[in-house]
């Protein structure tokens, strides 16, 4: 059925909204694809829902190609299955929370492990009933404390979630291949330019977990890749590699000095190279910021807790703390930085002259970067105020109580495994997979009877594509300074007919071919409207239908022009060949 402009629900608009920050975003609200209602709540017009619906239809085409079943899980769900796994609490503030009429907690579904597990637990009771890959394509809701970038990240989307159930952990390698191989037919498919990364698993628990990100330098993730091989990794998922331990019997023995007015690291550096201690103590010896080992101080709060506790991060002078490494590797702990009344409250903490022995004296659990290894020597704070300790060693002088991810990941920092250095770019994630284990099963005991009917506890995997962040992503990739330009693949339509003049004839013929084309099997938009021909041809390129056949004065000499959305390319086609022409492009 041939859809018309003058009839279709659509208003483009001239100007981009004001809170729009990426093209995606801008693109998507002045094409008419969809509309803010409230902050990361959006509305999907007719134009929009065609695309979400076309990745939909791509998604379960290939869940079903693996032999996935597709089930519907609400969206309003229970407190007791979330308190069973502790993620009630871990969620934290994201969960939108509710209470129905009687009192009785419930949420809005963030992912649903819990249920998956639970179903699977009711329905199936014996190793012949697997191994089995359930999945939906369902509205998810978490509530971002910053919304942003249009339905990138919205507190409202539409996600495809599968779950693989497995008798033995070889069995859950291979549903995890299965979805990992699906995936990269789905993006491939949708004409993505995408890197599969190592990640982290974070609140959804597990160990081997990937992400794959698609390349845009919007993107919120930070991931780095290796000059030399194929290392790919998140930058929480970076693990720094550690130098060798030293000998700890070769060193000078640790020695506080007056270093006044140095309370940052800068201001340590030159006092060091610039005053007697350097030229008398160290014989010339030149300090920099990789030489001082900065005490970062923070307070965390498993979930459950009330308490706050004190911990404090150990890391080179020269390296910042990296937030989400830090949060990453301490969750699902909430994370804060100390306030003026955590200093007041222990007096120990000397700002800016933090070392490890008040720390320790004080019962402060330490962690440090990876590259603080037995033997090395530091100069750091000696817990007294215009004071630093100089060459005070690792595994003699103080202990760690461990190591933590937290430092920035830089360009040029060698690649974990071993092979080039490190360089970095941003994406967007759009898929994720995680081999589970038996967190979830543990948690409700999703066991089978095996064939010499002993109860055998099942594995999991879980799977997540973000359906409507792909519309947002493909836009992303796809768009000049006309407007968007969307792959055939998941386009609204396959041709946009624009009527260039009022003519009888150019109308007629107008209405003609669009009726060839759809009889064909062609989805063809219509621009019937009273318009201007410069509005037509303004709006057909904001919309980003990947083919546009205009209907002008090239009539008049029995040809049409077709333009190549993606290639700007133009040419004249005879009007009695056009249809066959067109059906050729579209089917490819």
């Amino acid at each position: 059925m041939i859809t018309r402009m003058s009839s279709l629900f659509l208003r483009t608009l001239r100007e981009d909204p004001a809170d729009a920050e990426v093209p995606s975003h801008k693109l998507l609200v002045r094409a008419g694809y969809v509309r803010r209602v409230a902050p990361g709540g959006y509305s999907w017009l007719p134009l929009g829902l065609r695309v979400l619906r076309r990745i939909e239809d791509i998604v379960r085409d290939e869940m079903n190609g693996i032999g996935a079943q597709e089930i519907q899980f609400p969206a309003l769900l229970p407190r007791e299955p979330y308190e069973a796994t502790g993620r009630w609490t871990e969620y934290g503030d994201s969960l939108f929370r509710l209470k129905d009429r009687k009192g009785l907690d419930y949420l809005l579904g963030p992912t649903h492990e819990e249920l998956f597990a639970l179903t699977a637990k009711s329905e199936l009771s014996s190793y012949k009933d697997y191994p089995v890959i359930l999945y939906q394509i369902q509205t998810k809701y978490r509530d971002e404390a910053r919304p942003r970038a249009g339905i990138l990240r919205g507190r409202e989307f539409l996600m495809k979630d599968s779950y693989s159930f497995d008798l033995s952990d070889e069995g859950l390698e291979r549903s995890y291949q299965l979805h990992r191989d699906a995936y990269v037919r789905i993006f491939d498919r949708l004409g993505l330019k995408y890197v599969i990364v190592k990640a982290t698993s974070g609140a959804m628990g597990g160990s081997a977990s990937e992400e794959f990100l698609a390349e845009a330098p919007t993107g919120e993730d930070t991931y780095v890749r290796s000059t030399e091989s194929g290392f790919a990794a998140n930058v929480e998922a970076v693990v720094t590699p550690a130098p060798p331990a030293q000998s700890t019997e070769d060193k000078p023995a640790a020695q506080a000095h007056p270093t006044p007015d140095t309370p940052t690291i800068e201001t340590l550096v030159a006092f060091l190279n610039d005053s007697s201690l350097n030229t008398k103590a160290d014989l010339g010896r030149t300090f920099t910021a990789a030489d001082t080992l900065k005490n970062v101080l923070l307070k965390v709060r498993r979930p459950g807790d009330e308490e706050w506790q004190l911990l404090a991060v150990g890391l080179p002078g020269d390296r910042e703390v990296d937030q989400k490494r830090l949060e990453a590797s301490l969750e699902p702990a909430e994370v804060a930085m100390l306030e003026e009344a955590d200093f007041a409250a222990n007096p120990f903490l000397v700002k800016g002259y933090i070392g490890p022995k008040a720390l320790q004296d004080n019962g402060v659990r330490y962690l440090v970067d990876p590259r603080v290894v037995t033997g090395t020597a530091w100069v750091t704070g000696a817990d007294k105020v215009d004071h630093h300790v100089v060459d005070l060693v690792c595994g003699r002088d103080f202990t760690p109580d461990g190591t933590i991810e937290a430092a920035e990941v830089r360009e040029g920092d060698p690649s974990p495994d071993g092979k080039g250095t490190l360089v970095a770019a941003r994406g967007i994630e759009i898929g994720h997979v995680f081999q589970l284990g038996r967190k979830y099963a543990d948690a409700f005991e999703l066991d089978a009877l095996d064939e010499n009917s002993k109860l055998v506890r099942i594995t999991m995997g879980s799977y997540g594509v973000g359906v409507s962040r792909l519309v947002a992503v493909i836009a992303e990739q796809s768009h000049d300074e006309h407007g968007l330009v969307w792959p055939r693949e998941v386009a609204p339509f396959d041709v946009t007919v624009v009527i260039a003049g009022k003519s009888d004839e150019q109308i007629a013929a107008a209405e003609k071919i669009a009726d060839e084309l759809d009889s064909a099997g062609v989805r063809v938009l219509l621009d019937d409207r009273k318009a201007s021909p410069g509005v037509k041809f303004a709006d057909a390129e904001l919309v980003g239908v990947p083919t546009i056949l205009v209907v002008g004065r090239g009539l008049a000499n029995g040809v049409v022009e077709v333009k190549d959305r993606r290639s700007g390319e133009r040419e004249e086609i005879a009007v009695d060949g056009v249809v066959g022409h067109l059906t050729a492009l579209v089917r490819g």
